[in-house]
């Protein structure tokens, strides 16, 4: 995707283990595509919790900080992209505190809707915040809650968030792991040698050498100590709604969410794509790298040849930090180059996941055309586009949505392409087997939670 959404972070946590900081460090790379403006760790002694926290890469949190002088058995860690708070030092997680209950730090993969309101509530109350991230309102809640002991505070405040979340809590001797009713976001449990690790994906396991046990089940609180796991479930919700944009861009391919392989539903979103939106090309090149499996799906199923239509360079920042159209456009060509033997007299497919406001893919697609190509299709596998998320996808406003202004025919003209065709609600659901299991609020809008009266990154702010 060349606008570039971003889902908020990613998480991992390890109990008892030796070198838990780097296996933490390590854990945090694999999940770098989840967030890209800090990084942080949190290792505990049992005597006590210590943080080191940077903004940027994980590769920037190594080189400011000695990690491997944070003795430990068992640590948190956290990669972020805001959709909740501004970007800076004071938001990168885990945040850690000290209450009633003891040092507790927290990494949270998720956005509150109804963090506003509780943030009002507690501020009238007397709570001093540091940051502006929604985060902390659950460190404040817990630590004012009235309990027998951490566990039921951590239950209890649990159970007043709604929105989405899956939350690793670190104590001086014990995890917490929590995953909303609705399980929006992945979240998985693996085995690490005598101990355990949890992570947003599996792709992080595989770094590591854990073995993937489970996932963390919607609703769900597991407890972590030294004399094992302990679940249990503290909200139950009628149905599940996975986050379907997980499979189409967020994910890794080689990551199992949502107990599937991210990679096989991509294909089979491809597969779909070129039985509902067939077209006459020479080749079907895809927009690397989200798009790719989906790009190979297509060629697949339409007996289309496949070829990498365009280089990707991995070394130019995000598009979406500009603010100027120019300078947007510059840094696509930067981040692409078309391969002109590929595309020269060639009625090309251009495959790509979604198109959020279509900016970026229509100097794409003039580049292309530019390069020789006789005529232009874009194939996207997923919907339109037409609605605000709510559940911690960093969309723009609905009314900055290109669907949400323009027909596909309209959409096509404005990119200056010959064709446009989209992945149906359907045949998207369908792809995944469990079509009731997903949420598709940002392409039909039927929002399975509450989502809030503030909604904005900086709602808590």
């Amino acid at each position: 995707m060349l606008e570039e959404l971003h889902e908020e972070c990613g998480v991992i946590g390890i109990y008892n283990s030796e070198n838990v900081a780097r296996n933490v460090a390590m854990g945090l790379y694999a999940l770098q595509h989840r967030g890209q403006e800090s990084a942080g760790i949190a290792i505990t002694n049992e005597e006590k919790i210590r943080v080191r926290k940077s903004m940027g890469l994980v590769s920037t949190l190594l080189r400011e900080h000695n990690v491997d002088e944070l003795q430990g058995f068992a640590g948190i860690g956290h990669v972020r992209y805001s959709t909740t708070g501004s970007s800076t030092l004071a938001n990168a997680q885990p945040i850690l505190v000290s209450c009633k209950w003891g040092q507790l730090a927290i990494a949270h993969n998720g956005n509150l809707t109804n963090a506003a309101e509780l943030r009002a509530e507690m501020e009238e109350a007397g709570h001093i915040f540091q940051t502006t991230s929604d985060s902390e309102i659950l460190l404040h809640d817990i630590a004012r809650t009235h309990a027998p002991n951490v566990k039921e505070a951590i239950k209890k405040a649990l159970s007043k968030l709604t929105g989405c979340f899956c939350i690793i809590i670190l104590t001086k001797d014990a995890m917490y792991v929590a995953r909303d009713g609705y399980a929006f976001r992945p979240l998985s449990l693996a085995r690490f040698g005598n101990g355990w690790c949890i992570a947003s994906e599996t792709c992080a396991f595989d770094l590591l050498g854990a073995t993937y046990v489970r996932d963390i089940q919607a609703g769900e609180l597991l407890t972590i100590t030294q004399d094992g796991l302990h679940s249990e479930t503290f909200v139950k919700k009628d149905h599940l709604a996975h986050c379907i944009f997980e499979y189409i861009y967020f994910a890794r391919p080689d990551s199992r969410i949502f107990e599937q392989i991210c990679d096989k539903v991509r294909r089979k979103m491809g597969k779909q794509l070129a039985r509902e939106c067939p077209v006459e090309a020479d080749v079907v090149i895809p927009v690397p790298d989200s798009s790719t499996t989906a790009a190979l799906g297509y060629a697949r199923e339409s007996g289309i040849k496949f070829e990498l239509g365009l280089l990707r360079n991995h070394y130019v920042g995000r598009t979406f930090i500009d603010p100027t159209q120019n300078v947007r456009a510059q840094k696509v060509r930067l981040k692409f180059n078309p391969i002109e033997g590929v595309l020269k007299n060639r009625k090309v497919c251009v495959v790509d996941d979604s198109i959020v406001r279509g900016t970026t893919l229509k100097i794409l697609s003039r580049m292309i055309r530019d390069a020789g190509a006789t005529e232009v299709h874009i194939r996207i596998a997923s919907p339109p586009v037409a609605h605000a998320c709510y559940f911690g996808m960093d969309f723009p406003n609905a009314g900055d949505l290109a669907a949400n202004n323009m027909n596909p025919e309209e959409i096509a003209k404005m990119l200056g392409v010959e064709s446009l065709g989209y992945l149906s609600i359907e045949g998207m659901k369908e792809c995944t087997g469990a079509p009731a299991d997903y949420c598709a609020a940002c392409f039909d809008g039927n929002y399975p939670e509450y989502i809030g009266k503030d909604t904005g990154k900086f709602s808590c702010g």
